[in-house]
């Protein structure tokens, strides 16, 4: 087992924390998100090819478009495609704009599906994914509070709160695209960075309650990191792994999703370590708070 000394880099590591979410949060407000389609509206066209589909041919005839700008995948197979667009009136932008070149170029499929993405539908999906996080961690808060101990609930939140802005705070920077399937890779995260912080907490938590372990908290905590560090490292190793395999061959549909779940994978183990452990530090955990109530029956404290 490691003896890396967790608890005597964490105020550095936590100042670096400090700096990268002042980074996120001024991007945040600066510049907001580049939202997508799903959450501004636009219009959707279905294209099916009777072969593969040449899709940058498709987006070199659409760039020609002035004011346009276009996202071209494949999507079931690689003879369907989808084109979504943002409509503009006084462009004259619309799914007839996109056929209409695509046949003046002599490269247009068989038009299976034309729809438009309504605003409002976005703005209802947008807010039903910010309540579904809010939930979420409250629920989180709940869940850990009883089953450790609150100064680990504040922990969690923290780490949790973290990661998300961090990811939100450099698809702002960088100016990629926030869809659905980002907001989908933001609720699994929330499910790993929670799963990362519960083991490092019970760890600590077994630690402490250890009758037989020797030392203070500070060293008993640094103990436990070094316990699952094996562990949080092989976890995220193998995950990493399936996540750029997705970001390299996943293509476009796939591209910022598998991106945000390989930063919140990355961002989600440093978080379970740095920060519930700084949050654990700087409000004093220590054995004593790890004693059962006088009413709380033996069994409860089971290190089982």
């Amino acid at each position: 087992m490691m003896n890396i000394p967790f608890t005597k880099f964490n105020r550095p590591a936590l100042l670096f924390s400090a700096f990268m979410l002042f980074i996120a949060v001024g991007a945040l407000f600066l510049k907001g998100l580049n939202l997508g389609l799903d959450f501004t509206g636009g219009v959707s066209v279905e294209l099916k090819y009777e072969s593969k589909a040449d899709l940058e041919k498709i987006r070199g005839s659409l760039n020609e478009i002035d004011g346009a700008n276009f996202v071209v995948l494949n999507f079931g197979s690689d003879e369907d495609v989808l084109i979504k667009f943002q409509s503009d009136e006084s462009l004259n932008l619309n799914a007839e704009t996109v056929i209409a070149k695509l046949q003046e170029d002599n490269y247009l499929g068989e038009v299976t599906k034309s729809e438009t993405i309504f605003p409002q539908i976005g703005e209802e999906l947008r807010d039903k994914g910010g309540i579904a996080i809010l939930v979420a961690i409250f629920a989180i808060l709940l869940y850990i509070i009883f089953r450790f101990q609150i100064k680990f609930g504040y922990g969690a939140i923290a780490a949790l709160v973290h990661d998300v802005l961090i990811i939100l705070g450099i698809f702002s920077l960088f100016n990629l695209t926030f869809d659905l399937s980002v907001l989908a890779a933001l609720l699994a995260i929330v499910g790993y960075s929670l799963n990362d912080s519960i083991v490092v907490s019970d760890r600590i938590r077994e630690n402490l309650l250890d009758k037989n372990a020797k030392g203070s908290a500070d060293s008993l905590i640094n103990l436990s990191l070094n316990q699952v560090l094996t562990r949080t490292i092989v976890t995220s190793f193998t995950t990493l792994l399936v996540l750029i395999a997705l970001l390299v061959a996943g293509g476009a549909a796939l591209q910022n999703f598998s991106l945000a779940l390989s930063i919140g994978v990355v961002v989600g183990s440093y978080s379970s370590i740095v920060i519930v452990v700084g949050v654990l530090l700087g409000l004093n955990l220590s054995v004593k708070d790890m004693e059962k109530p006088k009413n709380e029956p033996e069994e409860s404290y089971s290190l089982d």
